[in-house]
Formats: structure tokens, sequence, C-alpha cells
């Protein structure tokens, strides 16, 4: 077996199962999971529809580059939504997918295994797929704390001029998850030029990109970054998206990657032996999902509710900030953020997530302590309920 694997620490579910061991909670109110970043609105009929009326593509392999109907849609959707004038869907986009196995593959094509040391890094608190791609690519992670002093954005001056010699790729989240902050655009400045000094490549995690508040102010991409500072060509920049949270169906799998052409050549020829092409019917519904923008209104629209209500109710016992962006609250706990979700879980049956469980230990301290994350994916009147809930545990802590 691959002795990396040794390494990998469960995940962070895994650890909340175990924190729950021999708990019993209360089963007279009925229960509410707010602990995983999974979509619960509707798949747009749509979308649906599309996928039933392309089941006999079944009959065919499909390529692992994808459909041209479904690589044009994805970038008449990017230049739409990230005012580029122009990418290229024959040799800067592929699709996945969904995000996640991408962020996983890319660092197995991009790590150089002969290279000594080689360093990924990542923020912390993060996304776990990260520091297993960088593990299992044979790489060291290394991590960048995002702090609330900080307004939880990247200080590149906690890694030292040796450990960015040694960085061959960066993972970034923006929205970020778990904090829901947005890197803007001097934060891009100086990552670029810290990519042009040491030679590594940028992973820029957006899947979260849809989820905001201001329709006239959507978050900034790294493409779009890239594009206004110059960059032309992307380089040693590739951008992951996916229709998870976008258009509700985190069960097609469905995303995709774009930027430097010359990186995804190499992915692609990965990829091609990787055996993760979409299946035709998957591909037709991509296409009409990314060709539409009504129903990501709308989906917006649920979620503004929600946040609007939740933080209106939370605000009365907890110290509580609205996000950039996203879907998750990240909250300071009154007492450790294992007991406190324990016992919301226990008295309350409302689940939450520890944020220590998405941190590491780093530069002497685990970031995510004491902090829960709370993905506000239930129903409007459920989040509402759940809100409630934790306000009478904060008060029995009190």
């Amino acid at each position: 077996m691959n002795p990396n694997l040794s390494q990998l620490q469960p995940y962070p579910f895994q650890k909340l199962r175990q924190l729950f061991e021999g708990v019993i909670r209360n089963t007279v109110l009925h229960p509410i999971d707010l602990q995983i970043g999974e979509p619960k609105h509707a798949t747009p009929d749509f979308i649906r529809h599309a996928m039933i009326d392309n089941l006999d593509g079944l009959s065919t392999y499909p390529t692992t580059q994808g459909t041209p109907a479904l690589r044009n849609s994805i970038a008449a959707w990017i230049r739409r939504r990230f005012n580029l004038p122009g990418i290229n869907p024959d040799t800067e986009i592929i699709p996945v997918n969904g995000s996640r196995e991408a962020l996983f593959s890319f660092a197995q094509a991009v790590i150089d295994p002969s290279a000594n040391h080689s360093a990924v890094v990542c923020p912390n608190p993060f996304y776990q797929i990260y520091e297993g791609a960088a593990l299992l690519a044979g790489a060291t992670p290394y991590f960048i704390n995002t702090l609330p002093e900080n307004r939880f954005r990247l200080d590149y001056s906690q890694l030292t001029g040796t450990v960015w010699s040694r960085t061959q790729l960066i993972y970034v989240c923006s929205p970020n998850n778990p904090t829901g902050g947005v890197m803007e655009l001097d934060e891009w400045r100086e990552l670029f030029a810290l990519s042009d000094r040491y030679g590594f490549v940028i992973a820029s995690d957006e899947c979260y990109s849809e989820i905001y508040f201001d329709e006239k102010n959507p978050p900034l991409g790294a493409l779009d970054a890239a594009q206004r500072l110059g960059r032309s060509g992307f380089p040693r920049l590739v951008v992951f998206n996916s229709l998870s949270k976008r258009s509700n169906v985190p069960g097609l799998r469905s995303g995709y990657v774009a930027g430097d052409a010359t990186l995804l050549e190499k992915f692609l020829l990965y990829r091609t032996y990787h055996g993760s092409a979409m299946n035709p019917a998957a591909q037709a519904a991509s296409a009409a999902a990314w060709s539409d923008e009504t129903h990501v209104v709308e989906n917006r629209r649920l979620y503004a509710q929600k946040f609007s209500s939740s933080i209106a109710l939370l605000s009365d016992t907890m110290a509580v900030q609205m996000p950039d962006a996203g879907f998750y609250l990240w909250i300071k706990t009154p007492v450790s953020d294992t007991e406190f979700t324990k016992r919301l879980y226990q008295d309350y049956n409302v689940t939450v997530l520890p944020g220590s469980y998405l941190a590491r230990d780093a530069h002497g301290m685990n970031p995510g302590k004491d902090y829960v994350r709370i993905a506000l994916v239930a129903s409007p009147q459920e989040c509402v309920e759940a809100m409630n809930r934790i306000n009478s545990l904060v008060i029995q802590l009190s």
C-alpha cells in the first residue's frame, strides 16, 4: 500500500461521529442537520429533464475532454460571469466530475515527486481534500492561518522564503470554506507575484462563487483578477468550480477546471489515464444548467433570506457576522467547539461541525478552535428553528 495513506487524518464527519458516540440526543425535537455543505434546495426541473432527455447517451463512451456543447456552455458562462473578453473552450476548459475529484487529482498531476521536500500551501481552516491531495502526491502541506483580526485574509508572510522556494502548489478557496471571506484584488496581486518569483501553481477553489448577497457585486474570481492585472493566458493558474452549490445538483457531480492551457493539456493527459470522463447524460444536464441564470438568482434569494433571519436571531446571544459569500456561518463558541457541538446535538438535536475539525495546529495554534461551522442548507423554517435552539443553548451555558 502507498505509505502516504498512513498520514491521512480522519475526515471531519468521521470525527463528528466519534464525538457523538454514546450521546443520547433529544428525540422530542426533530433533527436539524447543519453540519455538511450539502445543498437542500430543489433541483430545477429543467436540469432534471435535460438529463432524462439524454439518457440515450449512456450507450456511448464519453470523451475525457467532454462534448463541445458542454465546454462552450461553460466558456460562455465564464465570459459572462467573470467579465473576460474570451476563453478557449478547447484548450482552457476541462469538464470534471465535481470540483472535489479534480482538486484532488490535480495535485497528483502537478507535483514533481522527484523534488526534495516539495511543499503544498493551504489556508487554515481548509477543505481537507487539499491536505490529502498533497500528502498522497508525496508533498508536505504548509498552512496559512486565516484569523478574525485579519478579516480571515491570507497573510503570506506567515511562511518563510525557504517554504515558498519549495512550494509547487497552493490551494486557495474564495469564497472561503468555512469563513466566507472573498479574496480581494490586492491579495491576488501579491499571490501572483509570489507565483512569478517561485514558480508554483495556483489552484483556486471557487465552488461557492455563486452564493452571494448583492446581485450587483458578485465575488471577484481568479480569472477575472488575472485579466485585470494583465496576466494574459492565466500563467500557472487553474480555477475549479462546480454546479453543486450554484444549481443544487450535488449528486450530478459536475464542474470544470479552467485556466493555463499548458497545465490543462498535461492534466487532460493525466485524466485520460485516470478514467474520469463525465457521463453523456450528466454533460447534457450540465450544459443546460450553465446556460441559465434565473434559477441561480432564486437560489441566492433563498440563502439571503436564511442569513437575514439567522443573523437577526443569533445576534441576541452571540457575536455573529455576515460572510462575504458562501452559505456558512463561522461563529465563536462560548465553550469549546467540541463541547458546544455535543451539547447542541444532545439537548437540542441540531448538528453543526466543530471548527477545530476543519483546521490543523500551525504557527502555535488551531485557528478553528472554539468556532463552529453552521451550513444554512436546511429550509428557511428549519434554519429559524435551529437558531432559536442555539440561542437556548447559549443562554443555558451562560
